[in-house]
């Protein structure tokens, strides 16, 4: 028997729904909007007019070597994260998964980081890494390291990495931890009667079987290090030194909200939610095939 909800009022559905849409146009349709209409515009240094200019920013943009090194930024900076958290995330399920001492306390104290806000998730981390005050960052320099991420691109770009990979490590083992506890316990016990090794185990068995968890969580770590990183990049960089740190968000914040210019910064919204809109859609084409639902 099949059980559906009914609702006499046909309005009440509308009413219900109201509130998401609501927010859903306000907060990500119209500014979408808004950025595709700035981008083709060119405002005067005044901010008296503005002239329509077609897909010039577009081009200023494409042909700007500092956007180009940004975008190699990102990607890399993306890739790491999404590999960082996403592995240490199934590391730690795995272990907690695992009938332990404590475990209860073990799994709340990693579900902790995900209630921190990124900027005060960055802070934490400038409170250890810090060349002057931070704990770890003066035992480096004692050590002889020279550890200053303030002056070193490749230090301060592995520091943001790591801080925006602890930050989503939390919300990963959520989901991993799940997917593993859904798994039936007869299957793995079946495979390890007939002389399967733990390591045969989980790519056989364990891993399809979490595919579609998987899957999903490749697709919200990419948006989430694409987007949702701007706080920790802007509390510990700001995207220096020498704009090592810069990813596209950061520079969109950069050249619209710092050096006015609209026009640039709406076309570069433009051009990563088109990025991001094609790479899921390249993983949903290829990756989705591997997938065992």
């Amino acid at each position: 028997m099949q059980r559906r909800v009914i609702f006499n009022n046909k309005v009440l559905p509308y009413l219900l729904l109201a509130p998401q849409i609501t927010i859903t146009v306000i907060f990500f349709f119209w500014p979408a909007l808004q950025a595709i209409y700035w981008s083709v515009l060119l405002q005067d240094p005044f901010g008296l007019r503005t002239q329509f200019v077609w897909f010039e920013n577009f081009t200023t943009v494409l042909f700007n070597p500092l956007y180009i090194d940004s975008v190699k930024t990102t990607f890399l900076f993306t890739f790491s994260v999404t590999a960082i958290a996403m592995s240490s995330a199934l590391l730690l399920a795995f272990m907690a998964d695992k009938q332990i001492r404590g475990a209860g306390a073990y799994k709340t104290l990693l579900i902790w980081p995900y209630a921190v806000a990124p900027a005060v998730a960055a802070v934490l981390w400038l409170f250890i890494f810090h060349p002057s005050v931070g704990y770890l960052g003066r035992l480096l320099s004692a050590l002889g390291i020279l550890w200053d991420y303030k002056l070193n691109g490749g230090q301060a770009l592995l520091l943001v990495t790591l801080a925006a990979s602890w930050k989503q490590i939390s919300y990963n083992f959520l989901f991993f931890l799940a997917a593993l506890q859904s798994i039936p316990k007869s299957v793995l016990e079946a495979a390890s009667i007939d002389g399967a090794s733990p390591t045969k185990r989980f790519w056989t068995i364990v891993f399809p079987l979490i595919s579609p968890t998987s899957f999903f969580l490749l697709m919200v770590n990419m948006v989430y290090s694409f987007f949702d990183t701007f706080g920790v990049i802007h509390t510990l960089t700001g995207g220096g030194p020498g704009k090592a740190t810069e990813t596209l968000i950061y520079k969109v914040y950069s050249d619209g909200v710092l050096f006015l210019d609209l026009g640039g910064s709406s076309a570069q919204s433009v051009i990563l939610m088109l990025i991001v809109i094609g790479l899921t859609a390249v993983q949903f084409r290829y990756v989705e095939r591997k997938v065992h639902y």
